[in-house]
């Protein structure tokens, strides 16, 4: 007999109406109660938070969920609540708190990928962070990266050359983001692979940084309605089936780059290309299952190419813009006595005092990854900035949009003025965040840096005179931020001349 039948025939059918009511009215009760007297109603923040976080879901679609974020720790202090269980704290003390080792503040399930292979990145797991952080940390130290230096040297000068080339053939620009996008991909490959995409030589992306550039712009649909992602894998629509196969490129594609450079490595461990993970070779094995360095790979592509190429094109074109901070950096770097300039390394700019305010100002003010950081706050909570925030299931984030703005710590925080880096106070430094803190901060900080003062110090040797272009319609309106978890301009280029 089918459940209808059993209900109507016992008499409940007739009460089924009345009895889904009291449900409704029971679940709404709860809901009013937990927002009005709930761990969290204490928490100040916008009436709306205590019973959605759509609207912060939509800023999020929108590239505004930083700003958006932001105005509330203007409006309501350094905690605010901005869902029913999520908080974000803007105080820079509380901040190291959260993120320092051992503070019992895990990855939250927003770095859940689903896949069976964890990464160093993705991980929840404390245990296996740790470890694999204690296998693949030497790769990423300076001494380490010293040996590859010369390749990055080498990428950088073909990058100026194409450029000069680019411009002199068209109306004398050239748009900032596309090459530093072609540059920091061709390194990173060089250095993961040992062997480049060949994009910088050819001047434009091929179809696995397409792909790339493709999995990166459905990252704010995922981040804000991964049910919906989830849902769409099985929908034969052309947008999601595209999102599909782009993906199944990037991992075949690693998965065959992987497998050549292991298959050098078991052939012959002494003449195999020095990659990133040299270090990780014994005798002629590499300390990592083809499958763990594939996923790997997979993270340092992704985690390497926007964020480099975004910062630096903000830092080139924030330059551009100001003649003084401009003519500044030339004079410094003039000041590098070089007999040929195929001569310049690394070494020669490394420690140059302007050039590295100049990188510190454009990390704190356009760096790539000023979105939130979410952590599970610990079952017996904390105090986080003057408030208790309770655990249980609450959610806390912190972001350096709001960490490198705060006006205490950097008068005027809009401006770009790299001077302020001259004397910076401790405090300064711990509100720093542009490669996250603690242990789970980026492991790649060392190449990251090394990127950007090559990359500056080759750009205005080889083009001193560079400025902002109009041409084509290029205006400040291009360069509005558009922020979901990672920086990227409104007009996605940057166009400047060089000469």
């Amino acid at each position: 007999m089918a459940l209808l039948d059993v209900l109507s025939t016992s008499g409940f059918g007739s009460q089924l109406p009345t009895i889904l009511t009291c449900v409704a009215v029971l679940f709404l009760v709860r809901a009013v109660f937990q927002a009005q007297t709930g761990p969290l109603a204490s928490l100040p923040g916008p009436e709306i938070s205590k019973w959605t976080d759509l609207h912060v879901r939509l800023m999020l679609i929108l590239g505004k969920r930083a700003q958006y974020v932001h105005s509330l720790h203007q409006k309501y202090g350094p905690v605010v609540r901005v869902g029913p269980n999520d908080v974000d704290v803007s105080d820079h003390a509380a901040a190291r708190e959260i993120h320092r080792a051992k503070g019992g503040f895990l990855k939250s399930s927003f770095y859940a990928t689903g896949g069976r292979i964890q990464s160093m990145f993705s991980t929840r797991d404390r245990g296996f962070h740790s470890s694999r952080r204690r296998l693949l940390g030497p790769c990423f130290t300076e001494t380490s990266l010293e040996n590859l230096q010369p390749v990055v040297v080498e990428l950088t000068r073909t990058a100026m050359r194409k450029m000069r080339d680019e411009a002199k053939a068209g109306n004398g620009t050239v748009d900032l983001l596309k090459w530093w996008t072609l540059l920091a991909m061709d390194v990173i490959g060089q250095l993961s692979f040992g062997e480049s995409f060949g994009m910088v030589e050819s001047g434009k992306k091929s179809q696995f940084a397409e792909d790339v550039s493709n999995a990166g712009a459905i990252l704010p649909l995922r981040t804000a309605f991964p049910t919906l992602i989830w849902i769409g894998a099985y929908l034969p629509l052309p947008f999601f089936q595209n999102i599909a196969q782009s993906r199944q490129r990037i991992v075949a594609y690693n998965q065959e780059r992987v497998a050549r450079y292991m298959q050098l490595v078991q052939k012959d461990a002494q003449k195999s290309r020095a990659t990133i993970f040299t270090s990780l070779i014994k005798g002629n094995a590499i300390e990592l299952t083809e499958l763990e360095l594939t996923v790997e790979v997979q993270s340092y592509i992704t985690a390497g190419t926007d964020t480099t190429a975004v910062t630096l094109t903000y830092l080139i074109w924030a330059v551009c813009r100001d003649q003084k901070i401009r003519d500044e950096l030339v004079r410094e770097l003039k000041s590098v006595d070089v007999a040929d300039e195929e001569q310049l390394t690394y070494k020669h700019v490394r420690d140059l005092p302007y050039l590295n305010c100049v990188v510190e100002e454009a990390l704190r003010r356009y760096g790539a990854a000023p979105g939130a950081l979410p952590r599970d706050v610990p079952d017996e909570g904390a105090f986080l900035g003057g408030h208790f925030v309770p655990g249980g299931g609450t959610v806390v984030s912190t972001q350096g949009y709001s960490l490198h703005r705060d006006p205490e710590l950097f008068p005027d925080p809009e401006r770009f003025n790299p001077s302020r880096w001259e004397n910076p106070t401790k405090e300064m430094r711990d509100a720093f965040m542009a490669f996250g803190t603690g242990p789970r901060g980026c492991i790649g900080v060392h190449l990251a840096r090394m990127e950007l003062r090559l990359a500056t110090a080759l750009f205005f040797r080889s083009f001193p005179s560079a400025r902002v272009s109009t041409k084509d319609g290029m205006s400040d309106t291009d360069m509005d931020e558009l922020i979901t978890f990672l920086l990227v301009p409104r007009g996605h280029r940057c166009l400047v001349e060089l000469e």
